[in-house]
């Protein structure tokens, strides 16, 4: 009997954060052929040792190392082809050996992991024949229920900590746009309306039946120890509808707020915005609806702030550096040259 290669086995759920990831994971784990676990990380800090990307600090010469890394794999027989085999070598491995020891027979093994999304250029290269499920949210419900539910309800002090719409909205969706590998895309806010169909749609893209069970996820076995959703997931057995536009009515109670998030939102790229299935033109309709309901009157529009007037800099830089042909390797090769003459 020929066994499938590790990477034909594998599921990859990309989301950013409290975009419903842990929900689509426990429904699809539900599976009789499906085994995942929460978070396993392994694939981020393989993507920062030096080669494609390091880290900001480590307790070696982090610069020195990434530079001899790259020398060394330059005189390899394949180059970079061989590092990608040594990587996939340790992680086919790692979860080859759960699959085999915790997966009951199953067949694929599911990794979701937010960070993966961040190191999508390695990803891709180390399992171009693996399976991505690309779970997408409205971006302000994304950011509303992060800062809700890590910070109470302080989108400041969120924002400070993890600006994850700036991380990855364009990481993302640039995927979307460019990545040659197999692919499936799933609207949160449609898969909780309409479970069945979105579950049908993820089998049939998986090659494996669709099981009436995923969608009472909550009556299945699950390993939950790690990392995922502490808040929500495990207080039902089923998707439910009530967090759609709850966001909304947040943001239509609270004026600040709702500025604090469109000043977010305008450091991101039109077309960014577009790929994720959200047009700038039609983004805040949803708080539109929600204040229209309450009967709240319309916000004020406060004036252009030193915050603002950051978020479309920086949203002008992006898309330069990464529609300029070289230069983003011209950027990253100045980060190295800023970390070395910043060093103490």
């Amino acid at each position: 009997m020929l066994v499938e290669p590790m990477e034909k086995r594998l599921v990859f759920v990309l989301s950013p954060p409290r975009s419903g990831s842990t929900l689509l994971m426990r429904m699809l784990a539900a599976h009789s052929e499906i085994y995942s676990r929460p978070e396993p990380h392994l694939l981020p800090p393989l993507a920062h040792l030096g080669y494609y990307d390091t880290v900001d600090a480590a307790p070696f010469d982090h610069l020195q190392a990434a530079a001899a890394i790259r020398e060394f794999v330059a005189d390899l027989p394949r180059g970079e082809q061989d590092y990608l085999d040594a990587c996939r070598a340790y992680t086919d491995i790692l979860y080859g050996r759960m699959l085999m020891a915790r997966g009951k027979g199953k067949r694929y093994f599911l990794d979701k992991t937010p960070a993966n999304a961040l190191v999508l250029p390695f990803l891709s290269k180390l399992y171009p024949e693996a399976r991505y499920v690309v779970l997408l949210r409205h971006p302000a419900a994304i950011f509303a229920s992060y800062a809700n539910s890590f910070f109470d309800g302080d989108y400041a002090a969120a924002h400070r900590f993890n600006p994850i719409l700036h991380r990855y909205v364009p990481a993302i969706a640039r995927f979307l746009r460019s990545a040659a590998v197999p692919m499936v895309r799933v609207q949160y806010e449609t898969l909780v309306q309409e479970p069945e169909a979105e579950l049908q749609r993820v089998c049939a893209f998986l090659e494996v039946p669709f099981e009436p069970g995923m969608i009472e996820y909550g009556r299945h076995e699950f390993s939950g120890r790690g990392l995922g959703d502490p808040i929500t997931v495990g207080r039902h057995t089923r998707p439910i509808t009530e967090s759609v536009e709850r966001w909304a009515e947040e943001l239509a109670r609270d004026p600040q707020k709702l500025q604090f998030v469109q000043a977010i939102v305008e450091g991101i790229d039109d077309a960014d915005l577009e790929t994720w299935g959200f047009p700038r033109a039609s983004l805040f309709v949803p708080v539109d609806r929600a204040r229209e309901s309450l009967r709240l009157p319309p916000p004020r529009r406060l004036p252009m702030d030193r915050f603002r007037l950051q978020r479309k800099v920086l949203r002008w830089a992006r898309k330069i550096v990464h529609g300029v042909p070289g230069l983003e390797k011209v950027v990253r090769q100045g980060r190295m040259l800023c970390d070395v003459l910043l060093r103490g």
